[in-house]
Order: structure tokens, then C-alpha cells, then sequence
């Protein structure tokens, strides 16, 4: 039987996890010079590098000299590398994040020889359902999983069914996963005794040949390991030589793999360190929905360097136990600068081509660009000079003082002050003197110059000095902007266009799409054609002595929900947007784990002690009701300064049918889940799933800026604003029988500090894509730059796209590179300014010409196809 074996050995290598990044390179570097020696000395050793390129990278970084080793061994077909260039958090990213980190590790692969031609997801905590799509569309044929994997799955391989239809080869690893071949050569007298073991377990899967992955978490294989497969009479190989086959006769298991059934997935990663998972989405869209499409549409020369280094900062954050946040303190705090540096790339070149266009603008003017593929009226914010009016529905919100200095001085002193023509953060563009007081006025541009000789025989006497700013305002307009386009708007003009106003009366706002209460605890009634919402935005706090991995409750909890207090202020009254502001203020535990005078029997925290008051922070959380004109949709931004720790925050939303089950966005695909997880292996099935940019149940839905986690329980949608935990695992979770790492505090988890998630509430329907869109992309206005008499550009159109969802668009070469995805079956319509238009596989490899009539491109999609056009 030990000939049905199919030895793979192999490391698992985790980049960063509880310890930071460059002490595990250490590591990494003395495992691979001894792999690479090993393998030199004995001809039939082959490797697996866990499936990603990282490793690599890492350790040529510190051994550049050895790169001709590496390519001599993959050429020899011994060594396998790639397809991903890290091991990702497939929940935690965005769809357009797993593609470009395809897209490098497969690159970088082919520059060593090639690349492993299998989807290696061996330790991801569950995995998303257009997975299958997406390998499939960089040509990989095969996939390789361990966590996740339901409990009809009694085969060692099955067909996987990404939603378009697609399917793939999936290899399941069972008995272990990715180490369940760990023990085989451990005593190398019972050999025979341990194959047979093996053999007889793996056999309950299936028939062989059977896959025995010989490796763990950061180790090297053992020495003279093909004299023992030998003697075996087993074969020794790389994964992307064990795997082959179709799908053809396979069991079929459609969508995401979430469930608990083989392996702990370990949900609570998806609700820790929650500002790391907002830091991420927020540097996601700056870079994919800012950065490269106004860099493609509107830019001159491509920024691809910077463009390029910003996804490799994204790529490197999303590692699963990167942006997962269960790593150590300074892991979390190296991916947080991380994804820190891929948002301000973003923000340079988005900088550099808004720059660009606003030098088209006369100084006084703005220039506001829409960042989505199709025209839309919405709510832009910007300063503007003076009292005019801009053409548009536009509403005053804030002025800026104009006394910015008024003090006796020396004016020497203040004129050292002055920088060229800078003062104050703005340029001179005027002074006086008038009875001993020397007056400049300032303004964010001049074309004055400035010279202090000027001044010379005018100061005696002075003995004060003004500086005064010119007016200014933020104001609040509703704009029409072309798709993908931009439009601008100088002061001068009353408003042109219709619109329903937005009206605040006494603790209610209404645009005449959505009408919002506040009730007296602070929660907000919706109300909108057939359709009311009460309750929602409930805030409850609750206990939670689990890990950074899984959250459990105290086995004794106290729920907070009803505030001591309720405040509501008035903000804006209208007519663009108007706002309240509602301060709740609770007594919540200082101490989530102890949360009553009761030992805890179970022992899954320290015991509170044993007499005396229980310990609680007065916390003040302020809600900003927001509502604009023309969006069915009310915003909130929910902040507070959380002093607690081991606790959960949950903001809560009364639904207002029943509901069996829930709609999840997620990457590249609308989820539809139930109300419960399946359970079995041991750690308890909490049905707390991940959500990207909406999530709806029973009628109601709730737009987010970032992955969150949510819940339907009793009657109610539940989304975590905030998890504070103290270790990275506990050896005792309550939830969880088995450690998911080492017991080690992490302090910084309990995310102490002010903490501010925004989202929106609505009814669901069939607004709410559109809808989220809105609310994740808002415009962007820029302050116009040109001379001020130059007249004012016409607006002009980038690219619309009808029939499918952008979630890319860049330059590659020559061309533009459009992706998209289509949630129903039917035709993608692409209209812009190009003669050329061809399909492209995930890599960018060109495909089918498409015909193009007047610079509309259409083409048939299947319902959840991930479609990729090339234009020129």
C-alpha cells in the first residue's frame, strides 16, 4: 500500500504571525539555505514553498548571489514556487487585491522558471466563492484547500463552483491538512507501521495515491528523507505533480467554504483590530478607485512605479495572519504602516493627476470629479472664496474665520513671518498701514508679488499687525458629473436644476426618499414607501474574554443597551444635507470579563474579584445622522472613546420582515447565507460572517466603508463596531477547545482610543448596489488652480459602463484595461473614446476581439462573470 504514497514535502510559512516580519526572515533565510543544500546533495529531493512567492522575495533579498540556484532548481522541476505572491486572507481584501496578487506571484514566478499551477490555499480561515472564477481566468486549473471544507465533502477531491458556473479541481486535504504527512518519518524503525496507518486513514477519502504534505509551520524537511520515501516503495513530489485529473464524476460544492465541519476557521480575525480592516478598504479604494482611473483617463505619463509599489504594500498587508490582526502587537502595527504607505501612494498620484486638471480651472473655481462608471448627481464638499452662488444647489455649512493675527508687535517680527509671498499657510496679496496698524491680507493663491523693500518708510509708527484672510466657506453642492468625468463650477450664477430639498424638523430629516426619527433612547426610525425601520442603530455592549481568533462570551455576561442619557443637536438644517448629532452616553464594564459578582466556572478569564462594585467607564458614544438630497439612504458615523477592554460593540438594526437568511457583498460576488454555520470540529459555529460593501436582511440593508463582521440574531441584524481582546490566543477559549497559536498578550487589541466607523442604513431593494456604490465613492473636489481669468473647461466623460460593476481600471501598455463584474446574465456595454476593444484573461493576456461602433464595445456576460476588456 505504502506505494500509493505521494510524499510532498513542504514548509508552511507563516511571513509574519507572533513575531514581526524581519525575525521570521531570519528564520526563512537559514530554512531555505538549508533546503537549498539539501537538495543539491541528494537528486530526488523535491519542494514545495507554500505557494508563495513571498518567500522567495524575502530570502533574496538577503541572498541575491543564490538566485541561480533557485532557477536551477525549478527548471529541474524540483522545486515548486508561486502562483500567489503571499498567502492572503481571502475575506479581508478586496476581489481586485486577490487578482493583482495572482497577477504578481505568477509574473514574478515566470522570471525563476515558472510557476506552480495550482491554487494553494492551505491555511486561509475559510475561502471566497469566486475563488474557482478567478483561478480559472489566470489559468490555473486546480485548487488546493483545508479549512472551510463542508461536511458533504467525504472524497479527497471534489468539484468546486465558483457563482458564474465555473468549476475547478479542488484537492481537499483531510486528516490534518497541510501536515497530515508531519508524523510519517518521525521514527524511521516503524515506517512500514506508520504508511499503513496512513494508507488506511487516507482511504476512508478515497482510492489512492494517496497526498501525504510532510511539513508544518516554519520547518525544514528532515535529512535523508528520500532514502526513507524510498524505502517505502512511496514517490517523492511536488504539489503541481501530485495534483491532476478533472472534475469529471466529482461531488460539486457551490460558493464560499465557511464551514466549521473539518477545521476551526476562526471568524473572530474577521472583527479584531478593526481599524487596520478600515486602514486597509479605505487604501483599497484609493488605489483602485481613485489613483489608477484617473491616472488612466485623465493623467499623461503612466505612474505605474508608483502605482506598482502601492499593490505591493496591499498584497504584503493582506497575508492571513497580516491583516487579520492576530498576530503580536508589532506585527499589527508593521501591516497598519504597511497599508498606511499604499494609501498615500494612492493619494500622490491621485494628487498629481487632480493637479493636473485643476490648472485647467480658473484660481476660484472647483473642479469636482466622479470616481464611478456612470453619470451621477451627488453631494460634493469644498471650500469656496466669497458669498456667490456656483451654479448649482449648494448650501453653506461652515465659514472660515478671516481674522487669522491682530496683536501689538514689532513688524520686523512680522515680516519675519513672511515666506516669499507665505503667510499663515496662505500667500500675500495685499497689505496697508493706517493709523500705526500694518494690515496683509491673505489668500490661498496671489498673483501679487510680494517685496518687503516696499514696506521701507512705511512702518514708523506701527506697533500692531492684522493679518486677514479672504472669506471663505465649506459648502455642501449637489453636482451632475459625467461618468468617470469631471465637471467644473466657478461662483457667479443662481442654481439651475430641480431637486427635492432636505428638511430638518425638530429630531426628524426627510429628502422625500427616506424620512429619519430620532426616538427618545437615541435609536432612529426609517421610513420610506412601504417600509419602516424602528429601533435601528441600537447600540450593545457585551463581554468578550476570547482571543484575537474567536470571540467568547463571559460564561456570566451583562449586556448594555439602554443609554443613562440621550442628547440630540442640530447640525445642518438643509436644504442639501442636514445632520444631528446624538450623544448616548452608557455605563459600560471596565473589565468585559467581569461582568458580575459570579466566578466564572469555566475558567475562560481571571476571576473578578471577590466583593466590591464593579468597575465601569462612563462612555459617551455621539451618532452624526446625516442625510443628503438625492440618496435613499441615511449615513452614520458612530464614534467613542473606548477605555473598556474584553468586550464587543455591536450596532444593531431591527429588521423589518422576517428573515431566513442574509445577502453579503463581498469579492466579486453577492453571498447568500443562512441564519446558522455548520458546526463539527470542535469550535463552536458562530454564524458571524464577513460582509464588504453591504449586507441585507429582512428587508433592511446597511451600506459599509470596510469589511465588517455582522450577524442576524432575534429578529436583528448585528454589526461589530469594536471587539477589545487581550491575547493573540488563549489556551482556554470557551468557543474554541484547541489554542490557534501561542498565549501571548497583545495589548493593543483592546484598541483602546477613539474609534469611528461610519455606514448607512436603508431599505433593501434593488437601489442598494447602486447605492453602496454612492456611499463608498464619493466625489472629489479640487480647488481650480489657473489664472483666474481663464474661462471655465467643459465637462467631460471618461468611460461608462452599463450592465456590470467596475472594480478596476488601469493602464497596461497601450491600452485600457477595464474589469468589471456582471451581476445578471446579459450584455456589458462600454462606451468611451476608442476605436479597439478585445477580452483579456486575469493576467492581461488578450482574448476575443470585441466590435466597437461608435465607442460603444458590448459584450454578452453570464450572471457573476468577472469580465476584463481591453479599449484603445
Amino acid at each position: 500500500m505504502s506505494s500509493e504514497i505521494v510524499v510532498v514535502p513542504h514548509t508552511h510559512w507563516d511571513r509574519e504571525w507572533y513575531e514581526p516580519f524581519q525575525r521570521f526572515r531570519l528564520r526563512l533565510v537559514a530554512l531555505l539555505d538549508e533546503v537549498l543544500d539539501r537538495m543539491e546533495r541528494e537528486p530526488d529531493y523535491h519542494f514545495t514553498l507554500d505557494g508563495q512567492l513571498a518567500c522567495v522575495d524575502d530570502y533574496l533579498e538577503v541572498r541575491p548571489e543564490h538566485r541561480a540556484r533557485i532557477e536551477a532548481l525549478v527548471a529541474e522541476g524540483r522545486l515548486a514556487i508561486g502562483p500567489w505572491q503571499i498567502l492572503l486572507d481571502e475575506f479581508l481584501c478586496s476581489g481586485e487585491t486577490i487578482v493583482r496578487n495572482l497577477e504578481l506571484g505568477l509574473d514574478r514566478a515566470d522570471k525563476l522558471g515558472g510557476a506552480m499551477m495550482v491554487g494553494y490555499l492551505p491555511d486561509m480561515f475559510g475561502h471566497a466563492a469566486q475563488m474557482p472564477q478567478i483561478l480559472r481566468q489566470a489559468g490555473l486549473e486546480h485548487a488546493c484547500v483545508y479549512r472551510g471544507v463542508p461536511a458533504a465533502v467525504t472524497t479527497s477531491a471534489f468539484a468546486w463552483v465558483a457563482p458564474d458556473g465555473t468549476e475547478i479541481r479542488t484537492q481537499y486535504l483531510p486528516e490534518g491538512g497541510y501536515g497530515n504527512g508531519a508524523h510519517l518519518f518521525e521514527e524511521p524503525s516503524r515506517l512500514a507501521e506508520r504508511a499503513a496507518e496512513f494508507t488506511e486513514r487516507m482511504g476512508r477519502w478515497g482510492p489512492g495515491p494517496f497526498l501525504a504534505m510532510y511539513g508544518a509551520d516554519h520547518s525544514a524537511p528532515v535529512a535523508g528523507l528520500p532514502a526513507m520515501v524510498r524505502e517505502l516503495g512511496a514517490r517523492m513530489d511536488t504539489l503541481d505533480g501530485f495534483i491532476s485529473g478533472t472534475t469529471d464524476g466529482l461531488p460539486r460544492v457551490e460558493g464560499e467554504l465557511r464551514s466549521h465541519a473539518r477545521a476551526n476557521i476562526l471568524p473572530g480575525v474577521i472583527s479584531v483590530r478593526a481599524h487596520v480592516k478600515q486602514a486597509m478598504s479605505r487604501a483599497e479604494r484609493m488605489v483602485e478607485r481613485y489613483a489608477e482611473p484617473l491616472a488612466a483617463l485623465w493623467g499623461a505619463e503612466w505612474p505605474g512605479r508608483f502605482l506598482d509599489m502601492a499593490w505591493w504594500r496591499l498584497v504584503d498587508a493582506s497575508g492571513h495572519d497580516s491583516v487579520t490582526g492576530c498576530g503580536v502587537d508589532e506585527t499589527a502595527q508593521q501591516v497598519a504602516a504597511r497599508i498606511a504607505e499604499a494609501e498615500h501612494l494612492g493619494q500622490a498620484v491621485r494628487d498629481l493627476v487632480t493637479a493636473k486638471l485643476a490648472a485647467t480651472v480658473p484660481a476660484g473655481g472647483v473642479l469636482v470629479l466622479n470616481p464611478t462608471p456612470a453619470p451621477r448627481r451627488s453631494v460634493a464638499f469644498f471650500e469656496v472664496g466669497g458669498y456667490d452662488g456656483l451654479g448649482v444647489p449648494a448650501q453653506t455649512l461652515e465659514y472660515a474665520p478671516t481674522l487669522l493675527f491682530d496683536e501689538e508687535i514689532d513688524p520686523a517680527v512680522a515680516l519675519s513671518f513672511i515666506h516669499g509671498t507665505e503667510l499663515y499657510g496662505r500667500h500675500v496679496t495685499g497689505w496697508e498701514v493706517e493709523d500705526g496698524v500694518l494690515t496683509f491680507t491673505v489668500a490661498r493663491e496671489s498673483a501679487v508679488p510680494f517685496n518687503r523693500a516696499d514696506l521701507d518708510g512705511s512702518l514708523d509708527g506701527v506697533n500692531r499687525v492684522r493679518i486677514l484672510a479672504e472669506p471663505r466657506r465649506t459648502v455642501a453642492a449637489l453636482v451632475e458629473v459625467p461618468a468617470l468625468g469631471h465637471r467644473a463650477l466657478a461662483p457667479g450664477g443662481a442654481p439651475a436644476g430641480d431637486f427635492v430639498p432636505v428638511v430638518a424638523s425638530g429630531q426628524a430629516l426627510d429628502n422625500g426618499l427616506l424620512r429619519v426619527e430620532v426616538a427618545e433612547d437615541g435609536t432612529l426610525t426609517l421610513v420610506a414607501p412601504g417600509v419602516r425601520i424602528e429601533g435601528a442603530g441600537r447600540i450593545v455592549d457585551g463581554g468578550d474574554v476570547g482571543d484575537t481568533y474567536n470571540h467568547a462570551p463571559p460564561a456570566h455576561d451583562l449586556l448594555v443597551e439602554r443609554p443613562e442619557s440621550v442628547e440630540v443637536e442640530p447640525v445642518w438644517s438643509g436644504p442639501v444635507v442636514a445632520a444631528l448629532d446624538v450623544r448616548r452616553t452608557y455605563r459600560w464594564p471596565a473589565h468585559g470579563g467581569h461582568r458580575t459578582g459570579e466566578p466564572d466556572p469555566r475558567a475562560w478569564a481571571d476571576a473578578p474579584p471577590e466583593d466590591g462594585p464593579r468597575a465601569v467607564e462612563e462612555t459617551v458614544v455621539t451618532t452624526r445622522v446625516e442625510l443628503r438630497a438625492g440618496e435613499p439612504f441615511v449615513r452614520l458615523a458612530v464614534e467613542f472613546d473606548n477605555r473598556s477592554t474584553d468586550h464587543r460593540v455591536r450596532l444593531h438594526v431591527p429588521l423589518p420582515a422576517p428573515a431566513t437568511g442574509s445577502l453579503a457583498e463581498g469579492q466579486f460576488a453577492v453571498v447568500e447565507r443562512g441564519l446558522s454555520a455548520e458546526g463539527g470540529c470542535g469550535e463552536t459555529p458562530l454564524p458571524t460572517f464577513p460582509a464588504s460593501g453591504w449586507v441585507a436582511a429582512g428587508g433592511a440593508a446597511v451600506l459599509l466603508e470596510h469589511v465588517t463582521e455582522y450577524e442576524v440574531t432575534g429578529g436583528e441584524l448585528a454589526l461589530t463596531l469594536l471587539r477589545s481582546v487581550g491575547y493573540l490566543s488563549r489556551n482556554r477559549n470557551g468557543l474554541r477547545p484547541e489554542p490557534a497559536g501561542p498565549q501571548l498578550p497583545t495589548p493593543a487589541a483592546q484598541s483602546r482610543g477613539v474609534r469611528r466607523v461610519t455606514l448607512a442604513l436603508m431599505p433593501y431593494g434593488p437601489a442598494v448596489p447602486e447605492a453602496a456604490e454612492h456611499f463608498r465613492h464619493d466625489l472629489l473636489a479640487v480647488p481650480g488652480a489657473g489664472p483666474a481669468d481663464l474661462p471655465l473647461p467643459d465637462e467631460a466623460t471618461g468611460l461608462e459602463v452599463r450592465g456590470a460593476v467596475m472594480t478596476s481600471l488601469r493602464r497596461r501598455d497601450d491600452w485600457l484595461e477595464l474589469r468589471a463584474v456582471a451581476h445578471e446574465a446579459g450584455t456589458v456595454r462600454v462606451e468611451g473614446a476608442f476605436t479597439e476593444a478585445r477580452r483579456a484573461d486575469l493576467r492581461g493576456r488578450p482574448g476575443e476581439r470585441i466590435p466597437v461602433t461608435g465607442g460603444t464595445a458590448e459584450l454578452p456576460a453570464g450572471a457573476w462573470e468577472i469580465v476584463t476588456v481591453q479599449l484603445r
